[in-house]
């Protein structure tokens, strides 16, 4: 297979795109803006799925869904909220087509809707319509729903996975009787979603909140996790909002205290989308194709048998077998691609660029030798091992090789990580990428500019991060900790 990729040194945006569409795993619609995840996409974004869902059932929550469709009064009720997706909602206008006298389908004058719907941007107002509903009592709190949906936010600049106009993602909401209780359970999810993208995606993050600036709209504080892609920009890979009370006032959703007083609820949300696929390919992926963390490869070994003659792949069919049967009773995906319309070679290429884990090689004089020759797609290295016990060695490699890539990204971010205190230092710094650590006198003003003059904006206030004393590096008034700066997607 010849080579298929735009190399990264080349040209970042189009090695990505190039790798999503030539690895199979989206492609753009004939929806402008939209896509089509192809079934190896969907296999790994099942695979987020499903350990995700099992995070959030272990600090009990529960699936529902809701309604796709939300009257356009409900968002004029929280006025930040609104304000926030007013310029990405796509609206229903009329619910009838008809034959015009040409012929040709057209929407129905007479068929208009007395109230406009909006097709779901977020569902933090028919949530909260819904939750009045359930809850009178303390008795009735916590609320702890999360669903998974698609959503549709009307951009102008698209990007597979990264930004579409529409794109599948969980949404968690969840209702509480007081703040106290709100706040840790918006900073529990952060946790969560943290170490999801370290111990599954590889991807290390920064946790901390947003500024005013980028904080999530109707939100009285937004958690994130921020990753660092290849070429130096950050990727917002999840968030978690406390609400405070703003939806319940907005929705007037109320309870009886133990205390017997009548009280506002509290609230959180919190979600992560099929951007996380981005964050996957652009922190590990090469010139060669996608670099897959095992924990989240649909195959996560193949085994290619090198053969000329029908004897010959009998032989190896019959001795796979057995090593196919003991990696699956490992729960190791194992694909056997004995296709007879491609040379071993093509094979090779087309497994690197879909980046599968480990590659198992077997021909005649391994079966001889009672040996396979192993490749790992991670560092392109090959050796060749002994066929006994073969299962329990490739369960290692693939904790080693699940290990090595999120070490490997540890080491960039790292590398790619600055302090700077001087306007001219920064700005400088932003040219060549990387998180920036740099003083901040709080204001958005002041944020607001440095956007505007570099393009980079606040990625994160650090969690952990340490009270120093400094100056602004845009107006050099006081400051008492660092925050990170970067360009970002």
């Amino acid at each position: 297979m010849a080579k298929v990729l735009t190399s990264r040194e080349e040209n970042y945006s189009q090695w990505y795109n190039d790798l999503v569409i030539k690895a199979d795993l989206a492609e753009n619609s004939a929806v402008r803006g939209s896509m089509v995840i192809k079934p190896y996409g969907y296999a790994i974004w099942e695979k987020m799925q499903s350990v995700l869902d099992k995070m959030f059932k272990d600090t009990g929550h529960q699936n529902a869904y809701f309604p796709l469709f939300i009257p356009k009064s409900f968002f004029s009720k929280e006025a930040s909220h609104v304000e926030g997706f007013a310029k990405e909602c796509a609206v229903v206008t009329h619910y009838r087509l008809k034959n015009n006298e040409d012929g040709k389908i057209v929407v129905d004058e007479d068929a208009k809707l007395e109230e406009e719907l909006i097709v779901r941007p977020t569902s933090e107002t028919i949530i909260w319509d819904t939750y009045r509903k359930w809850i009178q009592s303390y008795r009735d709190l916590p609320i702890l729903i999360n669903q998974w949906a698609n959503v549709v936010r009307w951009e102008m600049r698209t990007r597979l996975f990264l930004r579409t106009a529409e794109f599948l993602w969980q949404e968690g909401h969840t209702a509480h009787a007081t703040k106290d209780e709100a706040v840790a359970e918006a900073e529990t999810m952060l946790k969560v979603y943290a170490e999801f993208a370290e111990k599954y995606i590889g991807v290390p993050v920064l946790q901390g909140v947003k500024s005013p600036n980028e904080r999530f709209a109707g939100a009285v504080e937004t958690y994130c996790i921020e990753g660092l892609m290849q070429d130096g920009k950050a990727l917002q890979c999840g968030t978690s909002h406390f609400l405070g009370q703003n939806f319940a006032k907005a929705f007037d959703v109320t309870f009886v205290s133990k205390e017997n007083k009548q009280e506002l609820v509290w609230a959180t949300s919190w979600g992560v989308s099929t951007r996380l696929m981005g964050a996957l390919i652009m922190t590990h992926s090469d010139d060669n194709g996608l670099v897959l963390p095992p924990k989240l490869a649909p195959i996560q070994v193949v085994i290619v048998p090198i053969f000329r003659k029908e004897e010959e792949l009998n032989a190896i069919t019959e001795k796979v077998d057995v090593i196919v049967k003991e990696l699956r009773e490992k729960n190791i995906s194992v694909k056997f691609d004995n296709r007879d319309t491609h040379k071993p070679g093509f094979k090779f290429a087309e497994w690197e660029l879909k980046g599968v884990p480990v590659r198992l090689a077997v021909g005649p004089r391994d079966l001889a030798n009672g040996t396979v020759e192993v490749a790992r797609r991670d560092t392109m290295e090959k050796e060749t091992l002994h066929m006994e016990n073969i299962a329990g060695k490739i369960e290692n490699l693939l904790e080693q090789i699940q290990n090595n890539i999120y070490q490997k990204a540890y080491d960039f971010r790292e590398n790619s990580s600055f302090r700077v205190d001087t306007w001219e230092e920064f700005k400088k710094q932003v040219e060549k990428g990387g998180f920036i650590y740099a003083h901040w006198d709080g204001t958005s003003e002041t944020e607001q500019k440095i956007k505007e003059e570099t393009k980079a904006t606040i990625r994160v206030i650090p969690i952990d991060g340490k009270f120093e004393e400094g100056k602004c590096i845009y107006s050099g008034e006081p400051s008492k900790q660092r925050v990170v700066f970067a360009k970002a997607y």
